[in-house]
């Protein structure tokens, strides 16, 4: 049996050997119809809970699939509890921005409606569809929860202590971001916060300001796009404070 099958799969399901994993319709119809893949294939199957494990497919009546879990290839481990909390931006942008922050370990996507958030409507099904396939595709362990959207005013009034708000400001109102973060233990709980296009207002960062577990950081010398943003701020802090620090497992 290959080492390194084509598919990847994430089974929320317990994986456990040899205990058979029924698939929903999707997953069976994508791996009999679209990959045709049939009974004896092998399929990587994960989950956060249980590693990543090697699987046979068997075939369930005409439609349905189960998978087989034969042996371990990895334990599950830790990653960086890293929140992304971000203004709703148009879909297609949103879409990559789900995509990519999953890619970069993400731990939850929260979205979060400022003063100046543009009004888009959110599907929170196909936007956590995204990161189930972004997550299947850079070999994470893991998929983000990607909650509904709240008011900031309000995420913040319940804000855990122990949590870190990094706050990326582009008033140039904070220091340099990789300054900031030398001081970040690794696997600390943390938080980044990415305003909506126009930024946030002068009422919004006082208010930030004022919160003892929030850092206003900046991200150099030019305005980024709310995506791009996201995108440079999930970097760096996995760079210098989170997973990046450490060696691909396989």
């Amino acid at each position: 049996m290959t080492e390194n099958p084509a598919t990847r799969l994430y089974i929320p399901k317990p994986l456990i050997e040899r205990a058979a994993v029924t698939l929903d319709t999707a997953q069976a119809h994508r791996l009999r119809h679209v990959l045709r893949l049939g009974a004896g294939s092998t399929v990587t199957a994960f989950n956060e809970h249980d590693g990543e494990w090697l699987c046979r497919m068997t075939e369930e009546g005409r439609r349905g699939a189960a998978l087989v879990p034969e042996r371990q290839l990895r334990a599950a481990e830790s990653e960086a509890d890293l929140w992304l909390l971000f203004a709703p931006i148009k879909r297609a942008r949103l879409d990559w921005l789900i995509e990519k922050a999953t890619e970069l370990g993400a731990a939850a996507l929260v979205p979060v409606w400022t003063a100046r958030t543009q009004p888009e409507r959110l599907n929170q099904e196909r936007l956590s569809t995204i990161a189930i396939a972004a997550a299947e595709q850079s070999e994470r362990l893991s998929v983000p929860q990607v909650r509904a959207a709240e008011r900031l005013d309000t995420l913040l009034a319940a804000w855990p202590a122990e949590r870190r708000l990094i706050v990326c400001d582009e008033t140039g109102g904070g220091v340099p971001i990789a300054g900031a973060l030398r001081g970040f233990e690794m696997m600390q709980a943390a938080a980044m916060l990415i305003g909506p296009e126009g930024g946030f207002t002068d009422t919004e960062l006082d208010a930030l300001s004022k919160l003892p577990i929030v850092t206003r950081v900046g991200l150099g010398p030019r305005v980024l796009r709310a995506e791009t943003a996201a995108v440079a701020a999930l970097a760096v802090f996995q760079a210098i404070a989170g997973d990046w620090r450490r060696a691909r497992s396989r």
